[in-house]
């Protein structure tokens, strides 16, 4: 039997008893090697999934396996070996006086023996390009570079899978993309699962799989195009759609047909090579 996914089984969660539920009866798959992006408004309980995720919250009702395991208060250590969770302030995780440090403190916490601490420490600094930093201090660093060694931190623990609930919020554009493209390279090299949690309609666009979120339900689970072609219905649940299919739409109306929700830049320039040619 194939254990190597993580599920949510009919899982609700409310923060206190008198409270209404954040998410209600939400069941999903998250498979081995797949980038699924989880969006919706402010409120649809999309946080909270990534603090389930990681044993940093229980569920009242349902059930959560981590390749096969049930996360509960026995399990959660093992089940962070193989959840690493980057937030979006990287400040509050740090807690060394280098970022070497830093890089250890999770290992440490596992118990890992100190010859695979240091070749992971080499390791994990590599993969996120911050190799020259490792005897930095943390607070002197940028905000993209901090998010690097924040991933570095996780990757050194070695996880199936990596969430990163907002992790490029506070980054510019380009920050953005660099914190992106690192988090991919690393996915690529280790075969993990990514599970991003965010506002970047760009980043969304580049996933496997989306699960939109609406008043602690998943309202959809389908991939980028299908998702971005339900412009409406995502307008009223308050959700955004990226520019280029607000200019497809402006086309559309305008009397040119496009064969296929274009995702990005290139795909709507080669839909107007298309028509061009057929005209």
């Amino acid at each position: 039997m194939d254990h190597s996914k993580m599920e949510f089984r009919n899982v609700s969660f409310r923060y206190q008893d008198d409270m209404p539920w954040v998410l209600k009866n939400v069941s999903f798959t998250i498979h081995a090697n797949e980038w699924v992006a989880i969006i919706g408004h402010n409120g649809s309980g999309k946080s909270t999934i990534a603090k389930l995720m990681n044993g940093l919250l229980f569920p009242q009702e349902g059930e959560i396996y981590v390749n096969g395991q049930l996360v509960n208060q026995e399990t959660i250590w093992d089940v962070r070996k193989n959840v690493g969770m980057v937030f979006q302030n990287p400040d509050n995780q740090f807690v060394g006086t280098t970022v070497r440090d830093d890089v250890a403190f999770g290992m440490e916490n596992h118990g890992m023996p100190r010859k695979l601490m240091i070749e992971r420490i080499t390791e994990s600094l590599s993969a996120v390009g911050m190799s020259d930093y490792e005897y930095h201090e943390p607070h002197r660093l940028s905000g993209g570079q901090k998010q690097r060694v924040a991933i570095a931190s996780v990757l050194a623990v070695s996880p199936k899978y990596i969430i990163l609930d907002e992790a490029t919020a506070m980054l510019d554009p380009k920050g953005r993309k660099e914190i992106l493209n690192t988090v991919l390279d690393v996915q690529d090299q280790r075969n993990l699962s990514l599970v991003t949690i965010t506002h970047d309609l760009l980043e969304v666009t580049q996933a496997d799989r989306v699960m939109v979120m609406n008043e602690g339900e998943v309202w959809l689970e389908a991939g980028p195009r299908e998702v971005f072609s339900r412009k409406e219905q995502l307008q009223k649940i308050g959700l955004d759609t990226p520019f280029v299919t607000k200019l497809a739409e402006e086309l559309q109306s305008a009397g040119l047909t496009l064969t296929r929700e274009p995702l990005n830049h290139q795909e709507l320039l080669e839909e107007l090579w298309t028509l061009r040619s057929r005209m």
